[in-house]
């Protein structure tokens, strides 16, 4: 049961040319779907808590209950805090035992992002644990491009000021149901990834609101009483070429979820004699697990590459 941090598998997904899935789990059964799911692809995985899983799952001991639960799992995964909003939060985590965190402060201007990051950097590199920042746009007067999306020398100077371990950039997604309008056609900023590159090679960029909603798991999840319209994600084929890239880390969390409760539905919906409540957590629990092996096989291409990450430094 290897927990570590964000270091070795990003630097062996930045060679290696794949990307490590991270998943946002809210509950056990969950991270149980995606452990299991990434001891099967032989895959390094992370399961990532935003601020309010957390506090739901069980703050303090989140760590200790995830280590008993991963005693079978030999594959190197990460428990990371996925946009922490302050250092508060990021140091709590941290103190808790988890191994990555991401400190979110884009909201702030440049120079409040740089100090509140620095901050957290510098706290959690004395504990051994990695950390996530966040750039949003920073637009150049002169150039139209970086008007909606990163600009790629403030993520040079953001990177250098900060000691950040990876960097989430604006390079055309975003959370939640639709990632882009009715009649978009759907394109990522592979030039911007490129001038980063270019800027800071061997450096890890992150890819948020990445669910591609396929309409397999979508269907399931309507056809047994929900509702949900509307959805647009990113085609897999864009996330396959992304993961070749200097993108090492593909969040999913929409994706993962309506697999979840999806297959909950479905569950509670189809069986009618039973009361105990693992005989519908399993199908939920299965549900993911088929997900969360697509994605690590078939789009981030991560299946069989642990080799590496657990070598001595």
């Amino acid at each position: 049961m290897p927990l570590v941090n964000t270091k070795k598998m990003f630097e062996d997904a930045y060679e290696g040319k794949y990307a490590v899935g991270a998943f946002n789990v809210d509950i056990l059964t969950q991270c149980q779907a995606v452990l299991e799911a990434a001891e099967e692809c032989n895959s390094p995985v992370i399961l990532s808590f935003s601020s309010g899983s957390r506090d739901f799952f069980h703050p303090g001991n989140i760590k200790d209950i995830l280590l008993i639960a991963a005693k079978d799992i030999h594959i190197p995964w990460a428990i990371h805090l996925d946009h922490g909003k302050s250092f508060e939060i990021c140091k709590a985590c941290i103190d808790e035992g988890f191994t990555s965190v991401m400190i979110d402060a884009s909201a702030y201007d440049f120079e409040e992002n740089v100090r509140i990051t620095k901050e957290v950097v510098e706290y959690a590199h004395a504990h051994g644990v990695t950390v996530e920042g966040e750039l949003g746009p920073c637009s150049k007067k002169d150039d139209p491009r970086f008007k909606k999306y990163t600009d790629p020398e403030m993520v040079f100077e953001f990177v250098k000021r900060t000691g950040v371990d990876s960097l989430a950039v604006s390079m055309g997604t975003c959370h939640g149901l639709a990632k882009f309008q009715p009649n978009e056609v759907p394109t990522l900023q592979f030039d911007l990834i490129e001038e980063v590159e270019k800027l800071l090679p061997g450096f890890p960029l992150v890819l948020h609101g990445s669910s591609s909603i396929p309409d397999e798991y979508l269907n399931i999840f309507n056809n047994y009483g929900g509702e949900l319209k509307g959805t647009k994600g990113v085609p897999e084929e864009l996330l396959r070429q992304v993961a070749q890239t200097a993108v090492c880390k593909i969040n999913i969390g929409t994706d993962f979820r309506v697999a979840f409760v999806g297959g909950l539905r479905k569950s509670l919906s189809e069986i009618k004699d039973k009361f105990e409540p693992r005989n519908f957590l399993v199908p939920a629990r299965e549900q993911c697990k088929k997900l969360v092996k697509e994605k690590l096989s078939n789009v981030f291409q991560s299946s069989g590459k642990v080799i590496n990450i657990l070598k001595e430094e």
